[in-house]
């Protein structure tokens, strides 16, 4: 026989953690989910870009302001055949990225390939 606080310590054990969605942020259409997204290692912040795109004080990487995904189906152009394009809401037409099967390169500096780029801004994270 087990007492209240065994069962009890049981059913926590059983919770999941909570899951994240992104949703657009101007329709709220979900277009992603923590499960597909693709992890990079963080890059070596702006040491990894062209000279050009270098500031002159050196600052520790940023976060990441992007998330990469798999390829899903509601990413038209993907589907239609183009080698790199922008990426839109299948709701609301808003660009929500870009893709490009040689790779994008990310604000920390990582190269990820292929690259399905979503901007952080122009999505919300949503916990269910």
């Amino acid at each position: 026989m087990q007492t209240a606080a065994a069962s009890n310590s049981d059913s926590e054990e059983t919770v999941a953690k909570p899951q994240v969605i992104y949703c657009c942020k101007k329709c709220r259409r979900i277009v992603a989910s923590e499960e597909i997204i693709v992890p990079h290692e963080r890059g070596k912040g702006e040491e990894c870009f062209k000279w050009k795109r270098r500031s002159d004080i050196e600052k520790e990487p940023p976060e990441c302001s992007s998330i990469f995904v798999v390829s899903m189906k509601w990413m038209r152009s993907v589907q239609e055949g183009f080698v790199e394009e922008k990426l839109q809401c299948i709701g609301c037409k808003a660009r929500l990225g870009s893709f490009n099967w040689a790779g994008l390169q990310c604000n920390c500096g990582a190269w990820v390939t292929p690259a399905f780029q979503l901007h952080k801004s122009r999505l919300d994270e949503c916990r269910i």
